[in-house]
């Protein structure tokens, strides 16, 4: 089991419940394909760099969770697809 991070960029004019759907919607994909979720850190709004899809503001969340190598492919193939993420990136974290 290999430690990752996957962030995501949720849309910031959307419902507080409707955000929280898209988090868990993306914690399922992790725990299907065999993943454990150890930590959600939420960063709240906040101003984007640049415009995405006419959107200069967005929700930032990063889940640190242990998963096969075979994961994030999985992972990243289901959230490039769901509503509402404006960016998302799923990175190995180092063992140190």
């Amino acid at each position: 089991m290999n430690k990752y991070e996957l962030a995501l960029v949720v849309n910031a004019k959307i419902e507080d419940d409707a955000r929280a759907a898209v988090v868990e919607k993306a914690k399922e994909y992790i725990t299907r394909a065999e993943g454990q979720i150890t930590e959600v850190e939420e960063w709240g709004k906040k101003k984007l760099a640049y415009e995405i899809q006419k959107m200069g503001e967005g929700f930032f969340y990063f889940i640190q969770f242990d998963a096969p190598a075979t994961a994030p492919s999985q992972i990243e193939q289901n959230v490039r697809i769901m509503d509402n993420v404006l960016r998302y990136l799923c990175v190995r974290k180092d063992e140190a």
